[in-house]
């Protein structure tokens, strides 16, 4: 099966050269502004979807209030800004992209959510917060953003490096399945057309395995199965305590 499997996969990589090409000599640069249209029409379904999932999961920002009063939220990788529903009355939100197009439906949701306080949208990516002061948030909040980002370990210590001491790091992802599904052979065969459609992202990633490496005081993981599109069924969803 592992043979058939990597022949498939081989086969899609070579069918996907032309965008392979297209990418490393900037022609598709043009998708960055393409896809923010994409991902805006694709976050109400999910956000449908994914409601009480997201739901269970935002109760727990309530035990991360720190002294300070309002709670520090820091959301990497905001894009339309899909969570801010989810999110207590007051909190004070900075927002991190490296794509600027998302900004004109980040700012729709920023003003059909006005229960909370928004600080400012950066331009950088998950791998670079030197926007961010060292331990100036008490939570950091990453949803559909490990599949995509070039260096998964730098970005969590980027985000532990921000985080205040017993802040706590929010994530929601897709994952790659177990070996033994069918799921997991589909995402392998189809991942070199998906990174393409995805802007960079990756179905094939066992992100678990780095957050459980990334030396947090305690971490509240769990493996899901989202009612999602087959290839991006298996999620993990939880916090960790820095």
């Amino acid at each position: 099966m592992t043979m058939f499997m990597n022949a498939c996969a081989f086969l899609f990589r070579v069918l996907t050269l032309p965008l392979h090409v297209a990418e490393l000599v900037g022609i598709l640069s043009f998708y960055k502004r393409v896809f923010p249209i994409i991902v805006n029409k694709v976050t109400f379904s999910y956000n449908d979807k994914m409601k009480d999932k997201k739901r269970e999961l935002f109760q727990n920002l309530d035990k991360f209030y720190s002294t300070k009063g309002s709670l520090r939220i820091l959301e990497v990788g905001c894009g339309t800004g899909a969570n801010f529903e989810h999110y207590p009355t007051g909190c004070k939100i900075t927002c991190i992209d490296p794509n600027p197009h998302f900004k004109s439906y980040l700012e729709k949701n920023m003003a059909k959510n006005d229960h909370l306080v928004y600080d400012s949208f950066i331009v950088a990516s998950g791998e670079n917060l030197q926007a961010v002061k060292d331990s100036s948030m008490d939570v950091v909040v990453c949803t559909l953003v490990l599949c995509s980002v070039k260096d998964t370990p730098r970005v969590l210590q980027e985000a532990k490096r921000v985080l205040r001491p017993g802040g706590a790091f929010f994530f929601l992802e897709h994952v790659v399945s177990d070996p033994s599904t069918w799921i997991y052979f589909f995402q392998h065969v189809l991942q070199p057309l998906w990174y393409y459609f995805g802007d960079g992202c990756e179905t094939t990633r066992a992100t678990w395995k780095h957050i459980e490496a990334a030396g947090f005081s305690d971490l509240q993981l769990r493996h899901i199965h989202a009612p999602l599109f087959f290839m991006i069924k298996p999620h993990i969803v939880g916090y960790a305590v820095k």
